[in-house]
């Protein structure tokens, strides 16, 4: 009965240490490259802001009135 009783605990062991070593696993995804750079604002983009915050648009419509105001 003690050859059992220690082979089932080996294997308790065994599976709770898998769940461990996989919590413990540090992740290497380019960190670096995660964060995203974005490209300065033109003057044109920032009059069209203002312009919409004027207007106080907000959502969709400010969505919108930006590409509108940009392509004119």
């Amino acid at each position: 009965m003690t050859i059992k009783m220690f082979f089932a605990t080996l294997g308790t062991l065994a599976l709770l240490s898998t769940g461990v070593s996989y919590a413990q696993t540090a992740t290497t995804d380019k960190p670096a490259a995660a964060k995203k750079v974005q490209a300065p604002r033109t003057e044109k983009s920032l009059a069209c802001s203002k312009q919409a915050d004027e207007k106080g648009l907000h959502g969709k419509p400010r969505k919108k009135f930006m590409s509108s105001c940009k392509k004119a």
